[in-house]
């Protein structure tokens, strides 16, 4: 006989609790988490604006159907697009996300949690529009802020122990969950109402990581996060119409997420949610880089200068070493040919050849009139990736995450220059007092590429003073970025 099948309506699953408690209950009151966040949205912006310099991008910028506008709609900054908060998601979700130079965490799962600001920022501004026209008061930064550090908290804490790429889901289901939950606060949700919200991103079909890796690397890994943030807002606006969620979308036996994506293996958490994430969070302040590669680039910027000093030349190469981490292997130790931009942004081999010959690493340079040059390819095919366990141990020691790389060259003549070791980028929380006023360099750089002059001023008059920029309506800040 077949045992029966019970349809009792389970309890909602913990990690679903868990989330929505944190998002509904916990007041965030870390000063540096708030400092921290500010910094974190004006690089985004900034990493969007530069993007949109890149045709790729700017063609998928803007409504579904040409010509739409949408009255009170959400505004996306560098253009003039007024747009439903779903489009306005997806087009600042993939703006930011397009030049892979937005903040970074890395733990078991690799992520950029300044990808939920897409969903974040287009929600508040479209509800902060329809609330000046209905005489209410609109949101203010600080309630952008906010959602910030608690989207980076449930994207990074989820991270910590969860790999999804080893059963090849792309990280971005963590976005959406994220955004999901945030949004759905933001919109004023019930408690259930969110539950519910957050149990549809887990059901959701997930991205494969097929798109970011060889032999099927492309463009869509830098849009994918444009696509969950705004799938994101999509699900919270269905839930808030008293859609029905699925309480035990995570443990279901047979048909749950975990049965079915995660190998029949529960999550693990090494911490509650707090504001943890934001305040260690990794940025890419130097270099458009994979997070892993960024030690790396800039000790070829080292012996870069080291070769012009000594005279030496990168024919003169006969091999490089480079002594690094497991993740870094597993993502981007890559051999043969690189067939486009996306390919060549996350190959370790060719972000150290280009520094080497040319003493720079920017956007264009991963662009095909410099991967022509022959050099690069070989300079690539003498550089190779050893693991170093010690290097492993401390990228997921929760004291350290170090994204250590060591670079040794050798030459045909047989001496060797010293070997050049990077053990916390720039970007690093241990190095924030060094890196801070670089991003702030990279923030002003950004806004030159779009605005006039008294336009970049009076963004930066904001948004370098963390007391105005809090207390400014959402909708009166993003204005300042209107073209």
């Amino acid at each position: 006989m077949s045992a029966h099948i019970s349809n009792v309506r389970p309890k909602h699953d913990k990690v679903l609790v868990d989330i929505v408690d944190y998002v509904t209950k916990y007041k965030i009151v870390s000063t540096v988490a708030y400092d921290t966040a500010r910094n974190c949205l004006i690089d985004t912006l900034g990493c969007g604006l530069e993007a949109l310099e890149y045709p790729a991008c700017k063609k998928l910028m803007g409504p579904v159907v040409p010509g739409t506008v949408v009255p009170n709609g959400a505004k996306v900054p560098g253009t003039q697009f007024q747009l439903d908060p779903i489009q306005a998601a997806f087009n600042i979700g993939t703006m930011i996300r397009w030049l892979d130079f937005n903040d970074t965490w890395l733990a078991a799962e690799w992520g950029h949690p300044s990808d939920n600001l897409g969903g974040i920022l287009a929600t508040a501004d479209w509800l902060s529009r329809n609330a000046v026209a209905a005489g209410k008061k609109p949101l203010t930064m600080k309630d952008v802020l906010t959602g910030m550090i608690k989207a980076h908290e449930i994207q990074g804490c989820i991270a910590l122990e969860n790999s999804f790429n080893k059963v090849g889901l792309d990280h971005v289901v963590l976005v959406k969950v994220a955004s999901t939950a945030v949004v759905a606060e933001m919109l004023g949700l019930t408690r259930d109402e969110i539950l519910n919200a957050v149990s549809l991103a887990w059901v959701d079909g997930q991205s494969l990581r097929t798109y970011r890796h060889a032999p099927n690397t492309g463009s869509r890994k830098s849009w994918a996060a444009g696509d969950a943030t705004s799938r994101a807002v999509r699900l919270a606006l269905i839930a808030k119409t008293g859609e029905m969620g699925y309480p035990s979308v995570l443990t279901a036996k047979t048909w749950g997420f975990y049965d079915v994506l995660f190998k029949g293996q529960p999550f693990k958490f090494q911490r509650k949610y707090g504001s943890y994430v934001m305040e260690n969070v990794l940025f890419k302040i130097s270099f458009p880089a994979e997070f892993h590669s960024q030690t790396a680039v800039e000790a070829a910027m080292t012996l870069h200068a080291e070769l012009v000093k000594t005279g030496k030349k990168v024919e003169d190469i006969k091999k490089i070493t480079i002594r690094t981490h497991e993740a870094c292997i597993r993502i981007i130790d890559k051999k043969g040919p690189l067939n486009n931009p996306a390919d060549r942004d996350h190959c370790i081999q060719y972000m150290v050849a280009v520094p080497l010959i040319f003493g720079r690493l920017t956007a264009s340079d991963y662009e095909d009139d410099v991967a022509t040059d022959k050099r690069i390819d070989v300079l690539r095919d003498k550089i190779v990736c050893v693991e170093d366990t010690a290097y492993t141990k401390d990228y997921h020691d929760p004291k350290k995450r170090s994204i250590a790389n060591a670079l040794t060259v050798e030459f045909k003549d047989g001496k060797k220059l010293k070997e050049v070791v990077v053990e916390y980028p720039i970007g690093h929380a241990r190095r924030r007092k060094d890196g801070i006023p670089l991003l702030e360099a990279k923030f002003k750089t950004n806004l030159a590429r779009q605005f006039p002059l008294k336009q970049q001023q009076n963004i930066l008059k904001i948004s370098l003073d963390q007391k105005k920029l809090e207390a400014m309506p959402v909708n009166e800040y993003v204005d300042l970025y209107v073209i």
